[in-house]
């Protein structure tokens, strides 16, 4: 087996480890893809920005205009001194060092002594005009392009948008936030979230009510997904892999596993939904089949939903079939909808990309809100050393998700070890990443 291409049972170890390949993926492949740079809901007003930092390049999302999102590299065009840091809300981007100024369009607003450059050839004020880069919006997310020659971010997107759009994500907001730097590759983070094959070894306490735990993992053009086919074992019912019969009454099952989700993740699951769902026992009956037990409880989540004045997705149950679990848009954006709530992960390298071994990992939980009711945005950043551990104050499961990813780092520097062996049948999404990934980063 050669050592260096990807197989849909093999990821070779140098795409994690490697210091030429991290390189290669500075300049082939952030300078080229549509990555998330921030949600619309963080620049709700004329003048509201973000910096986003993506290897040593930085970028200002900004509302420029009610109805226009801009972008620019973060620089400003007479020393090159970074204009902005973080987020905030600013009526003119400034430059402390000389004074400098730029509208909210990107065009220039002053320059100090201006008369200076009289004569000078390439000093008008077009040619001080920040430079422009390409920014468009799917799903409340805001995603950039340095690449002037992309394809549309549509196009891009394909075949997502068509599966994802019927959740309706733009109209999701933030419950939590956080970022942390994490020991490990940005591919080992994201990878943690890219298959469903590890729940029954790192998440086992999920079992009780999961029903069947077996995934499938598909290639949808450069991106991925996972779902599962619960007619094997319905939902509320035990796993498989425990051994032990479908109960009579599914009912305890299925409430039992979303209040877990909802205490233990708090993602995903809303607490709407978890006390919708205890309407099962007084308004659903154990004999019910569990489409039937589904259906109700999809009812009652609605009701709840609604009652709050929160947005209520229409979804088919076919649209939701089809939907899966778990979507990875390429490169580093995996979310996990459910109608309610969306879990999402981006990650990307730490610094300026030349190390493989560290990663910042931002993990966002958003949900549907009666509007104006949804909390004030907060973003918890950790980026020390060790502030990652503080995630299991978070969540329990997320702790137990990356407890293994700084192992997985080491463990992937053995010289015994050749690659990751990626299963061909549920880890299909992480092998067509990596098979994407080497189509820009040899090209």
């Amino acid at each position: 087996m050669s050592r260096n291409i990807v197989k849909p049972d093999f990821v070779p170890k140098d795409d994690y480890v490697c210091v030429d390949f991290a390189l290669r993926e500075k300049h082939k492949l952030w300078p080229k893809v549509w990555q998330v740079a921030c949600r619309e809901q963080e620049l709700p007003k004329v003048g509201s920005y973000v910096t986003y930092d993506i290897c040593d390049q930085s970028i200002i999302v900004v509302r420029a205009a009610p109805d226009r999102i801009s972008a620019f590299y973060n620089v400003c065009m007479h020393r090159g001194r970074r204009l902005t840091e973080g987020c905030g809300h600013t009526g003119r981007f400034h430059c402390t060092y000389h004074g400098w100024r730029w509208n909210l369009d990107g065009s220039v607003q002053r320059i100090l002594d201006e008369k200076d450059w009289a004569g000078c050839n390439n000093a008008s004020h077009d040619d001080f005009h920040l430079s422009e880069i390409r920014v468009d919006t799917w799903g409340g997310f805001v995603f950039v392009n340095l690449d002037t020659d992309a394809e549309p971010l549509r196009a891009f997107l394909d075949p997502v948008p068509q599966f994802i759009d019927p959740f309706e994500l733009e109209s999701a907001k933030f419950r939590w936030s956080y970022s942390v730097r994490v020991p490990c590759n940005w591919k080992v983070a994201l990878e943690a979230f890219d298959e469903g094959y590890h729940v029954a070894a790192t998440h086992p306490q999920l079992l009780d009510g999961f029903g069947e735990d077996y995934t499938f993992s598909k290639a949808m053009g450069k991106h991925g997904m996972f779902g599962y086919d619960k007619s094997t074992r319905p939902f509320g019912a035990p796993s498989p892999r425990q051994a032990k019969p479908v109960p009579d009454d599914l009912r305890p099952g299925m409430i039992g596993y979303i209040q877990l989700i909802n205490e233990t993740l708090h993602a995903i699951t809303t607490e709407k939904d978890a006390a919708a769902a205890t309407r099962l026992m007084t308004e659903a009956s154990a004999d019910e089949s569990p489409l039937e037990l589904g259906m109700k409880l999809l009812k009652f989540q609605e009701e709840a939903a609604k009652a709050a004045g929160a947005h209520w997705p229409t979804l088919t149950l076919e649209q939701r079939a089809a939907a899966g679990t778990d979507w990875h848009v390429f490169p580093n954006l995996i979310f996990l909808p459910s109608g309610t709530g969306t879990l999402c992960y981006r990650s990307r390298p730490w610094g300026d990309g030349t190390d493989p071994n560290w990663c910042v990992y931002d993990i966002w939980s958003l949900e549907q809100y009666a509007p104006g009711a949804e909390p004030p945005i907060h973003h918890n950043i950790i980026h020390s050393e060790d502030g990652w551990r503080a995630i299991g104050g978070v969540s329990v499961i997320l702790e137990q998700d990356f407890m293994n990813m700084e192992q997985v780092q080491r463990g992937l520097k053995q010289a015994g070890f050749p690659g990751c062996r990626t299963s061909p049948i549920q880890e299909i999404a992480i092998s067509n990443m990596h098979r994407v990934l080497h189509d820009y980063v040899n090209s």
